[in-house]
């Protein structure tokens, strides 16, 4: 783990396929999280691909989001292999993600960072994937935001004691 005190927060970042669904709201959910704890700590997402740099969360995304008490403001980007230097912890949605974060890291020390978001779910079971809900409809998207919440708690978990090892 990186001296969080030295150089500001605990950084997480949330990375998805094109970051318009699953890892804007697993941004948004740990952001009220981390707001509404006190934790001297900063969510953010992107994704593998770039094709949506720039766009808007999913429509589905943002009302699921504020249908649950959420803020919803993003604009998609791209994960860079440079950006393990800015995070204490890289959250990957599903096994494709955490193999696509893995061959960009340059180390041991960047693939230490990259976990699983269903892998702070202790009743999660063998299948970490967080689905895809692009092509299916608002329930979907529900789903998704359950999983999410099932695994904050344990995030906020590693948050802690990531800030409590830097201090």
């Amino acid at each position: 783990m990186s001296d969080t005190t030295a150089r500001g927060p605990y950084r997480v970042t949330f990375v998805c396929t094109g970051n318009i669904c699953r890892s804007p709201m697993a941004e948004h959910v740990l952001r009220k999280y981390i707001e509404d704890e006190g934790l001297y700590a900063i969510a953010d997402s992107s994704g593998t691909g770039g094709w949506h740099a720039g766009d808007a969360a999913d429509r589905r995304t943002v009302r699921t989001l504020r249908r649950h008490g959420f803020t919803s403001d993003h604009a998609a980007r791209k994960f860079q292999r440079g950006w393990f230097d800015d995070y204490d912890l890289v959250v990957a949605l599903d096994a494709g993600h955490l193999r696509e974060l893995r061959a960009l890291a340059r180390d041991e020390q960047d693939r230490d960072k990259i976990r699983l978001l269903r892998s702070f779910d202790p009743s999660a079971g063998p299948d970490l994937d967080v689905p895809d809900p692009y092509y299916d409809d608002d329930e979907a998207f529900e789903h998704v935001m359950d999983l999410i919440e099932r695994a904050a708690p344990g995030i906020l978990d590693e948050i802690r004691r990531g800030l409590k090892n830097a201090g």
